[in-house]
């Protein structure tokens, strides 16, 4: 039977019954005080709210977005439960986000209703940085108090927590560390991680490069856990980004890797426009391919923030439940970066390189509607404005509805993909308000089309880059490189984005649409094994996009029908140093013939080739309460 973290059971359970949260006091005010937080990701109810984990690794936490696409999402409520009645001071943990351009308007703006009364103050509607904006006092009764988020605008208002304190003088921290320990005190968690279980090999990512090396360690009896920050499966393939597979698979002389790709893989796809809907992604399938290994445990909705190290090799990682806050330790002998971004990487200490500046940028795909009868939208002074700016799409009198929202609304080149990374989702989504508001409101076409969808997940296409013993480069490529390690099949171009010059005027260094260089090269080339492990960190694979090939290179290797591939292979080779009891390394070095015997066999189902391998022993464990 699939086991499942009992910490994600349990909030279901109490979010579901409505039960009011727990209070504590924060005893590091000066004088005795009641002091209560509540993290808005553990609202009961989110009504129209969505989570946003993405950006975790720079804010610690993640929060509430009201994505609403112009129109004003349900109210999120929950319970409090106030230990003592009294004078509470309110403050909420939120931003302005357009101040960061000093953009008239705020236009994140919500409300806080305690037991059917909205506070006076309206929140985010002031400071670029996250902070505790200050809602003033409020009398409250002791027991359970109504809590509601009230959006009013729709348009991306956000909300990391709320503190209620008697303390009317209290200055909570607002960065970390000193933030990270004020929450764990007030929520009631421990200063160190709790056990979450100890495993052969831990993959960090849960697209589809991660998905398939977890379920192919699984099927080859390794006890292995997959730990993802999102409640589904498939990364940039799924219904939240919603991109579709390209690449090769099930190629010559390897005609069984990519078995397991096949196994995810959607049966349609759509292209750009209305009819890119959730459901042509199946999540529930992924979901279900990979709860059928007894060897795998899923850790979804769990971000991996910390790794536990010792002489270059990873002992554990730490991994951070997104609702609940709870932090894990998950041991493991073997680990794999499938994160996209080397998360898991850095935090261990590997060798990476991030190209500086002229990088590929993530986009937020979105798409608009036809409706029956007139739809108006309002202006947006706080968008780019681009009422008298060109657009893909724009066109008088006959715009083309499907050119909106397709790949080349992309944005980010020059900026940290880290760091910057909230600023360069925010600057996609004026992007697209800008253009809607340019079509609807200036040009006066498409009267009864709406905005439809948009991810509110970035789908990334470039960050860090770990290093292994080969880095493989664009000449490779183009001369047809043999390597004696060759594993994974690509069959994409060498497709690099850069901001489109006819576009950019006005946007330069900001620039939001892209064009595509494509390079070609004999394909399929066969990627090295050597391009999976790292150089400097022994028992860490990587398998997607952030694995050891140069910027140029990365354009023929990232996308997510390779990136699967490599997955399947690093959880062949994982398998293969259990049997052999050694690292990554010594698979090429000394097992190379052990690693091309798997290649043919494959660890796919559908294929109906045998799986000797699969372990007939205990499953995993199930992690620790």
């Amino acid at each position: 039977m699939k086991t499942q973290c009992p910490s994600s059971l349990l909030f279901r359970l109490v979010s579901w019954s409505l039960l009011p949260m727990v209070a504590a006091a924060w005893t590091g005010a000066a004088a005795p005080s009641r002091t209560v937080l509540v993290e808005a990701e553990q609202f009961a109810q989110r009504g129209g709210w969505v989570v946003d984990p993405q950006f975790m690794d720079v804010m610690g936490s993640p929060f509430l977005l009201a994505h609403g696409l112009g129109t004003p999402v349900a109210d999120a409520t929950t319970l409090v439960e106030f230990p003592v009645a009294g004078q509470y001071r309110v403050l909420v943990r939120t931003r302005d986000w357009v101040a960061t351009w000093k953009a008239p308007g705020a236009p994140g703006r919500f409300q806080v209703i305690l037991n059917g009364r909205p506070l006076e103050t309206v929140f985010g509607t002031e400071g670029a940085e996250w902070h505790w904006q200050d809602g003033g006092t409020v009398r409250l009764p002791a027991g359970p108090v109504a809590v509601a988020l009230r959006d009013l605008t729709g348009f991306e208002g956000r909300c990391d927590a709320l503190l209620f304190t008697t303390d009317l003088e209290l200055a909570p921290p607002n960065q970390d560390p000193a933030l990270a320990a004020f929450r764990r005190e007030l929520l009631g968690h421990p200063a160190q991680p709790e056990a979450g279980g100890r495993f052969d090999f831990v993959v960090a990512g849960g697209g589809m490069a991660g998905t398939c090396a977890a379920i192919a360690a699984a099927r080859l009896g390794l006890r292995t856990a997959l730990v993802q920050d999102r409640p589904v499966l498939g990364g940039n393939n799924s219904s939240e980004v919603r991109v579709w597979l390209q690449g090769a698979r099930n190629e010559e002389p390897y005609p069984r890797v990519g078995d397991i790709v096949a196994e995810l893989e959607p049966a349609r796809r759509a292209h750009y426009g209305p009819e890119n809907t959730a459901e042509l992604y199946e999540d529930e399938k992924k979901l279900a391919v990979a709860r059928a290994e007894t060897n795998l445990t899923l850790f979804l909705e769990h971000r991996v923030v910390g790794a536990v190290t010792n002489q270059q090799r990873i002992s554990a990682v730490i991994a951070q439940e997104v609702v609940s806050g709870r932090r894990l330790r998950i041991d493991a002998r073997w680990f794999a970066d499938c994160t996209g971004d080397g998360a898991l990487g850095a935090l261990a200490g590997a060798d990476f390189d991030l190209t500086p500046t002229g990088r590929m940028g993530p986009c937020n795909l979105w798409n608009v509607k036809e409706t029956p009868a007139p739809v108006s939208f309002p202006r947006c002074p706080w968008a780019l404005d681009l009422s008298d700016k060109p657009f893909p799409g724009r066109g008088k009198p006959h715009p083309d509805p499907l050119k909106l929202g397709g790949w080349y609304w992309e944005s980010g080149f020059d900026h940290d993909p880290i760091t910057k990374l909230e600023y360069v989702r925010d600057w996609n989504f004026r992007a697209m308000y800008g253009a809607w508001d340019a079509l609807k409101n200036v040009d006066r076409v498409l009267p009864n089309h709406k905005l439809n969808w948009c991810a509110h997940i970035l789908g990334k296409r470039e960050s860090r880059r770990l290093l292994g013993d080969v880095v493989l480069t664009k000449q490779d490529l183009e001369s047809g490189r043999s390597f004696p390690d060759a594993c994974v099949p690509t069959g994409w171009k060498i497709d690099l984005h850069l901001p489109d010059p006819r576009y950019e005027k006005g946007f330069e260094g900001d620039a939001f649409i892209s064009r595509a260089t494509f390079g070609s090269y004999p394909q399929p080339f066969w990627i090295p094994y050597r391009c999976l492990y790292s150089r400097n960190v022994a028992n860490l694979f990587m398998a997607g996009r952030d694995v050891s090939v140069t910027h140029e290179a990365l354009g023929a290797v990232r996308v997510m029908r390779t990136g699967g591939c490599m997955g399947e292979v690093v959880g062949m080779a994982a398998s293969l140093c259990r049997q052999h009891q050694t690292d990554p390394r010594a698979i090429y070095e000394r097992y190379l013939s052990d690693l091309r015997d798997r290649l043919r066999r494959g660890v796919g189902r559908q294929s109906g080739v045998e799986l000797p391998y699969v372990n007939q022993g205990e499953p995993a464990p199930k992690p620790a309460s």
